[in-house]
């Protein structure tokens, strides 16, 4: 019978950005790869309370607030593990090695060390992932408005845009698409296209993102770098993990303008329907910037938005 294995995993973030790796010490499973901080959960104990317990065992810090994320699970050849992974938004204290053979401070999309436990490494893609994403409406409020307000955005930040244009022709949303692109690519931001795959590929956009319905369909995941879905069920955020897609949108978390008269889920829901996924799930629906605390104490990876994403 395979053994199963609880671990608590903490995303250790530091001010600007950087988040802190452990190399795994001679005569321990996988001597040398690397890992982010953590330990089995004992019996009884909460996955949040065995990592704070680990994180002053093994660095001697203190976790002051700690957000749930993702969780993944990976079989090794001597257990079947779930990695609880927490960011560890808030900590005190002078971090010291006591466990790893060595540590590193690392940014995502510039990791230097290598390798990752095996379980680890799709998390590096997660944390790649900008924590707030942009939605056009070019078809409402015009291409030219969108596109200058998609200007003050980028020089403002924003890094994941998602083209949602369904009442656009296919020929205009094209030149929609790449004009789009042009802008983002200066900047490194990743651009999605919802719904129009052949579109994206053409475009050579990041990725795509799939409509609930298009989700449901489903059997394998697209081929392209970047995948993600709108959801607003446990059963279609379940489907979207299965398929190893990268993201997913959950909401509304409150009442929208896109869907009047339909109430929103509020953040205690969306933290129950987004819990124990593999991939980061944003919180979407009447949504601002300022929510951004309170989605992610929530779990949520981050928000996305239509109208307040682009600066008038």
């Amino acid at each position: 019978m395979v053994k199963r294995v609880e671990v608590a995993a903490g995303v250790i973030l530091r001010g600007d950005g950087a988040f802190l790796l452990g190399r795994r010490a001679p005569g321990t499973f996988y001597p040398g790869y690397w890992e982010f901080p953590g330990g089995k959960v004992e019996a009884g104990e909460a996955p949040a309370d065995a990592l704070r317990r680990e994180l002053e065992e093994e660095l001697g810090i203190r976790a002051i607030e700690l957000r749930p994320w993702i969780v993944r699970r990976h079989d090794y050849e001597h257990a079947r593990v779930s990695l609880h992974f927490f960011e560890v938004a808030r900590w005190e204290g002078e971090v010291r090695d006591h466990v790893h053979d060595a540590l590193a401070w690392q940014f995502a999309g510039a990791a230097e060390v290598a390798p990752m436990l095996p379980a680890n490494g799709p998390v590096m893609k997660a944390l790649r992932l900008p924590r707030f994403m942009g939605i056009t409406h070019a078809g409402e409020i015009g291409v030219a408005a969108q596109l200058e307000g998609l200007e003050r955005a980028l020089g403002g930040g924003l890094r994941l845009v998602q083209v949602r244009e369904s009442t656009l022709a296919v020929d205009d949303l094209r030149e929609f698409v790449a004009a789009v692109i042009e802008r983002a690519r200066p900047h490194g931001a990743l651009v999605v296209v919802n719904g129009e795959a052949r579109v994206a590929r053409a475009a050579a956009a990041d990725g795509v993102h799939l409509k609930s319905a298009e989700l449901a369909t489903m059997t394998a995941r697209p081929d392209f770098e970047w995948v993600g879905a709108s959801c607003h069920s446990r059963e279609e955020v379940e489907h979207a993990g299965r398929l190893g897609l990268d993201y997913a949108l959950l909401g509304p978390v409150q009442a929208t303008l896109t869907h009047p008269g339909v109430e929103g889920i509020g953040w205690q829901r969306f933290a129950e329907l987004a819990a124990d996924l593999p991939m980061p799930v944003f919180g979407l629906g009447g949504l601002s910037a300022a929510d951004m605390d309170e989605a992610r104490a929530a779990g949520a990876h981050g928000i996305a938005t239509i109208r307040s994403a682009w600066p008038r």
